[in-house]
């Protein structure tokens, strides 16, 4: 079938807007008709040519939320007409990861994935009659797509696409990260580093869980007033410190001896570190959740682990692709989670080149862009 996408021919160049061909899902596949999709950093990343997974051409984006049309022999999860959204981390409830239950990081298609392929080692879109690759398993810069089943997570029908959409990355990955990565308790003292859609996210999950405190650390003071409205505490400009003070030893001074947990949003090595060192003696967490550029290294005194603080990371805030992607989408319904504040574009999809261009000069949060528009 013919469908609408934004291609990524080759890295550094942009997105080229055309007809590309979709074929219909195999065994254990599902149709998808992609209603919105947000636009992530980590997009940006891959078209930037810097991902050491980025292959081209390919169909970018991972963050989107539409209605099954199809699915194909063997799928039972799902059947046409369902409200859906595509996890870029699947939950096959198989492997030996789903099993443990110790850990999100389900690696049923993990090697194909990895590839731009599906998990039969092919690909469903072609361009011109060459084949185009998928990506993260989601491929959600077309207006169709097909998913892996076990990739695909039911959620309700009430809830509007252009926000659900979200979930399906930057929400779920600062709201997890709280809840099930880091597994933030009532009246603990936090730090969040970079004050983006990850950081803001990781505020209001630390605000929904109960934190007394919550420190944004962040160069731009203009994100300020809306990391207080999501419910940070205090702010702290690096860039402003007197000569002489450091920010670790600030966030030490505000937060009584140290942060009980600390999350850096940015993929900034330098400011990992930081969050390790500003976590608690004894007890403090730090928890990595930006990624950074490839071959980049993390380090510190091994006198700050041996005293008992905690380095950790996840990956979509160890949130379960098919279990918990509902239960966020439940949280935002219920008015626990706020989205509507953090999609501030919606564009149609002729315009995505824009919305990389705005991301690139840091404006906004979070573009939408609305297949209806």
């Amino acid at each position: 079938m013919d469908v609408r996408a934004a291609i990524a021919l080759e890295p550094g160049k942009p997105l080229v807007v055309d007809t590309v061909q979709l074929e219909g899902p195999r065994d254990g596949e599902v149709l998808i008709e992609i209603m919105a999709t947000g636009i992530c950093h980590t997009d940006k990343y891959t078209l930037s040519g810097q991902d050491p997974e980025g292959v081209f051409p390919a169909i970018l984006g991972h963050e989107g939320a539409g209605i099954v049309r199809k699915v194909g022999k063997g799928v039972t999860s799902v059947k046409p007409g369902d409200h859906v959204i595509p996890v870029y981390i699947p939950e096959c409830r198989q492997c030996p990861a789903c099993l443990s239950q110790k850990t999100n990081l389900c690696t049923a298609i993990r090697a194909t994935q990895g590839r731009g392929l599906m998990p039969d080692g092919t690909t469903r879109f072609s361009y011109k009659g060459k084949p185009v690759h998928n990506y993260m398993g989601c491929s959600t810069f077309a207006n169709f797509t097909v998913v892996p089943e076990i990739a695909v997570a039911k959620i309700r029908p009430d809830a509007p696409f252009d926000r659900a959409c979200y979930v399906g990355c930057g929400v779920t990955t600062g709201v997890g990260s709280v809840i099930w990565g880091a597994k933030v308790e009532p009246n603990s003292t936090v730090a969040v580093f970079g004050l983006g859609g990850i950081g803001l996210n990781v505020i209001q999950g630390a605000k929904m869980v109960g934190a007394r405190q919550i420190v944004g650390v962040d160069i731009n003071p203009a994100r300020a007033p809306l990391a207080e409205k999501f419910g940070m505490t205090d702010f702290l400009n690096p860039a402003a410190l007197p000569e002489g003070e450091d920010v670790v030893s600030k966030i030490i001074e505000m937060t009584g001896g140290g942060a009980d947990y600390t999350f850096e949003c940015i993929g900034n090595v330098t400011l990992m570190r930081q969050a390790l060192e500003s976590a608690h003696r004894g007890w403090g967490v730090a928890c990595v959740i930006g990624v950074a550029a490839a071959g980049q290294e993390i380090s510190t005194r091994p006198f700050q682990l041996i005293t008992g603080r905690k380095w950790m990371g996840t990956a979509y805030g160890g949130a379960r692709g098919r279990t918990d992607t509902p239960k966020v989408v439940d949280m935002y319904m219920e008015g626990r989670v706020d989205i509507d504040d953090l999609i501030t574009n919606r564009i149609p999809l002729e315009k995505i080149n824009e919305a990389f261009e705005m991301m690139g000069r840091g404006e906004g949060i979070r573009t939408v862009v609305d297949y209806s528009l």
